[in-house]
Order: structure tokens, then C-alpha cells, then sequence
């Protein structure tokens, strides 16, 4: 389980999701007021999918990383895949496929 920082605000949590506009950690809504959001993982995770955000960064371990918009830093490891639309992807050791369609990828294998 890791920690989860939202603009601000640390949660602990093991799967983490932005949908609609709404934050869900472990099934429990925790929705920012804010529009811009940033977040922040640090431990090891199981997934992190994001409909949008501004920058997803994790300090530890992650399953696999779906985002649509926002930029994702891994400073760790990727048992799956980092998939994005739209956003950068900079990252370690990758077990799956990286995939972008509008951003650079920066794999430090």
C-alpha cells in the first residue's frame, strides 16, 4: 500500500482512479474541489488509471498506469503497461508496453 498525495492531501491507498471528474482510492470517493489536479504515489501501487490531470508521479512500484490526459513519471518499477493519450511519459523498468499518442517517452531501462 502506498501514500497518495492530491493537491495537497495524502491518502493511503492500493488502487487509485480519476473518472468523471470524481477520485476514487480503494472505492472511497475522495474528490478534490479543485479542476487542476496533481498527483503524487509514493510506495507501490496496483493500478493508477486517470481520466485527466495536470502530472501523475509515483516514487515506488506500480501494476500498470492508464492516464488520458497528464503527463506520468515513474521513479520505479512497471509490472504492466504505462498507457497515455495525451501527456509525456518518463520512466524505469517497464514489464509491458509503453504507449502515447501525443507526448515523448523517456525509458531509462
Amino acid at each position: 500500500m502506498g501514500t497518495v498525495t492530491i493537491n495537497g492531501v495524502t491518502y493511503s491507498g492500493n488502487s487509485i482512479t480519476v473518472s468523471g471528474n470524481r477520485v476514487i482510492i480503494d472505492g472511497k470517493n475522495v474528490t478534490p474541489d479543485s479542476k487542476n489536479i496533481t498527483i503524487a504515489v509514493k510506495g507501490d501501487i496496483e493500478k493508477l488509471e486517470v481520466d485527466a490531470c495536470n502530472v501523475v508521479s509515483v516514487v515506488g512500484d506500480v501494476g500498470i498506469i492508464k492516464t488520458v490526459s497528464g503527463d506520468v513519471e515513474v521513479a520505479g518499477d512497471v509490472d504492466g503497461s504505462i498507457q497515455t493519450v495525451s501527456g509525456d511519459v518518463d520512466c524505469g523498468t517497464v514489464g509491458g508496453s509503453i504507449k502515447t499518442v501525443s507526448g515523448d517517452i523517456k525509458n531509462k531501462k
